[in-house]
């Protein structure tokens, strides 16, 4: 990594350990984690069967914030295991309805030059401060709150230069929207995005915060902005004057990449289904007709971007094809919307108002109809992601997002013949933080009959023999492997919501992932799921390794893995292993069967691991090498079966 870089400089400052070569392991000090609901449950069972006390970090905050619709007892269970567990823990709690994690988190605990982790993949968020701030698996997050190091590959670090000042009714989404078209959505695992430039200083904390919101989308580790005077002015306006600090990389930062982006010449765009980085501009998609707009989420659900959207429609209708809807980030924006009676102007322009919390971005209600379009300012299309099958999700910007729902079609909304809102943002932001609740050791830990306990792995075999469970493509997300929606209240239940596993692929009549797997497990047999590249991408969701565990997967074969994934994949015991020969992929068949004999011999830092694969009747079709990412660590934990039965 080249020297004077904002990244070089946070982890030097939380250097624990490693060899700072890049793509070596290195372990940083965290400073303050965060967790949301469908990922916190679990973090905080995995916490207590550690045996932890209180936690050890600066600052540790559970967010309620997904499992919004308490469809069943479910998720009022998890909430109040959350509540509970918090307290005793030593956590801050943020109860549901206050808002969105990484909103929320942005306004009120982020720090410039700290660190941060979280149990969801969007905790980039924090970047727009100047925090290296990283999503990682829940059992990551336990870690870190137990006082564990984290560890990230040293990474490559990619500069972008921003030159320049954005022109009306062209927005920071967009500025991330042509990144995407740029970087794509893989090849950039190990890699770090910093921006620089003068155009750096064009954009308000809020604008810099949805452009490292959606930096998840390219697969990279995290993205920063310096922190500086748009910084310092944030942060007052939220009465938080006291955690500024600037913070800048050197003049003659050297980066390993740089792209260059003029922000004059950003126009409105739109990520495509179904992949974020399937971009093309608004002019080219005009007059397509959409039938739903969503605007919010916790990419862009503050103040400015609502407060833009509420003057922008104030006096005006939307079009009676299309229905619009508004997620706020956080209670402190929707309070001040209400306050100056932008919420009205919402209301009476037609616009349904939204509880504050995830929802329809993770497929929690706001499903489209079959066959139409719709329009979100959100950070993820993948197939599904909806709700609706075959669903037609697209990317917008907010001032994207208000063309379209006043002509229900697609519109460049430089195009409507309407002057950009010229409104005056606060000198002081509302803010309220008395529904967040301090930790009180010794409250009584309440565990309803749906909280599970988080399921333990045996030691690895050292003779695999796996039988190919399924085969699936490109581009497999953590959607594809454990579906969200009205599953998601399924979390702290590993049995139940092993379930669905792969559910997207099962065909009608045919058994499923799930019941395919478990046959083979009680037969006595290994399970292996085979992919293509960019397999685990998306979400951080650790159940997407946990419940295959479950169902006795051992080892996940793919042309690349995405980050986070194959962290979850080590932390409960999964092989990850990468085809030496791309063209290996091709070989194998489901029902085939991969034998490894050593296995644990064989997994050894930087060694290749030799199987020999056979047809379903048993037929030898050769060999196949496999090489893998591992540290010695990673090895440690996956041979004794999977972090919580590691005692290194």
């Amino acid at each position: 990594m080249a020297k004077g870089t904002l990244v070089q400089k946070i982890i030097d400052a939380h250097y624990v350990s490693g060899e700072k070569i890049q793509g070596k392991p290195v372990a940083i000090r965290i400073d303050q984690t965060l967790t949301q609901d469908a990922t916190g449950t679990m973090a905080y069972l995995e916490l207590e069967a550690m045996g932890v006390d209180q936690v050890k970090t600066e600052l540790s905050v559970s967010y309620v914030d997904h499992n919004m619709m308490q469809n069943g007892p479910e998720n009022r269970n998890d909430h109040l295991y959350l509540q509970t567990v918090a307290a005793d823990k030593g956590v801050i709690f943020s109860p549901p309805g206050n808002g969105i994690c990484h909103q929320l988190h942005l306004e009120r605990f982020g720090v410039p030059g700290k660190t941060l982790i979280g149990s969801d993949s969007h905790t980039p968020t924090g970047g727009g401060i100047g925090m290296m701030a990283i999503g990682a698996g829940g059992l990551d997050v336990a870690l870190a709150m137990a006082g564990q190091p984290f560890r990230i590959p040293y990474p490559k670090v990619v500069g972008v230069k921003l030159t320049g000042k954005l022109s009306p009714w062209c927005a920071a989404k967009d500025v991330i929207l042509k990144l995407l078209s740029i970087m794509t959505t893989k090849g950039n695992v190990g890699s770090i995005v910093e921006y620089f430039g003068d155009g750096v200083k064009t954009l308000t904390v809020p604008q810099r915060a949805t452009i490292t919101n959606m930096g998840a989308e390219l697969g990279v580790t995290c993205s920063v902005f310096p922190s500086d005077e748009m910084t310092e002015k944030w942060l007052i306006q939220q009465n938080r004057a006291a955690s500024y600090a600037p913070f800048a990389a050197d003049d003659d930062a050297e980066y390993d990449r740089v792209i260059e982006i003029s922000l004059d010449e950003i126009v409105p765009m739109a990520a495509c289904p179904s992949s974020p980085d399937n971009i093309r501009t608004v002019a080219e998609l005009r007059d397509m007709k959409v039938d739903q707009v969503l605007i919010g989420s916790c990419t862009n659900g503050g103040y400015r971007d609502l407060a833009m959207a509420a003057s922008a429609l104030k006096g005006r209708r939307i079009s009676p094809d299309v229905t619009l809807a508004i997620a706020p980030g956080s209670r402190p924006v929707l309070e001040m919307l209400c306050r100056n009676g932008m919420l009205a102007d919402l209301v009476a322009a037609g616009a349904r108002i939204l509880e504050v919390g995830c929802g329809p971005c993770i497929g929690q209600g706001q499903s489209p109809a079959n066959d139409t379009v719709t329009c979100r300012t959100f950070n993820r299309n993948f197939a599904g992601r909806t709700g609706t099958k075959g669903d037609q999700s697209y990317l917008v910007s907010p001032e994207t997002a208000v063309a379209v729902a006043l002509t229900g079609k697609f519109t460049d909304p430089r195009e409507l013949g309407i002057e950009y809102p010229d409104f005056t943002e606060p000198q002081e932001f509302w803010s309220d933080d008395e529904l967040f609740q301090s930790p009180c050791k010794g409250t009584e830990i309440i565990r309803k009959p749906t909280i599970g306990e988080p399921p333990k792995n045996a030691p690895l075999p050292d003779e695999l023999d796996g039988c190919v469970v399924i085969k699936v493509g490109d581009k497999i997300t953590t959607d594809h492997i454990m579906p969200a929606g009205v599953h998601l209240k399924l979390r702290s239940n590993i049995p139940a919501y092993s379930k669905v596993v792969f559910e997207c692929f099962t065909e009608a009549g045919k058994p499923s992932f799930a019941e395919r797997a478990s046959a083979i497990r009680d037969a006595g047999r290994h399970g292996v799921v085979v992919g293509r590249d960019s397999y685990g991408q998306g979400s951080s969701r650790e159940h997407a390794a946990i419940c295959p565990m479950y169902l006795g997967i051992k080892a996940v074969c793919a042309l690349a893995i995405e980050r986070i994934h194959r962290a979850n994949l080590v932390n409960f015991g999964i092989v990850p292993l990468i085809f030496a020969d791309p063209s290996d992929y091709d070989r194998i068949s489901e029902g085939d069967t991969l034998k490894i004999s050593g296995l644990r011999s064989q997994l050894a830092v930087g060694q290749n691991v030799n199987a020999e694969l056979l047809s379903a009747d048993g037929k030898s079709k050769g060999g196949i090498v496999f090489s893998h990412p591992l540290s010695q660590e990673d090895i440690d934990i996956i041979l004794c079966g999977g972090r919580l039965n590691y005692r290194g």
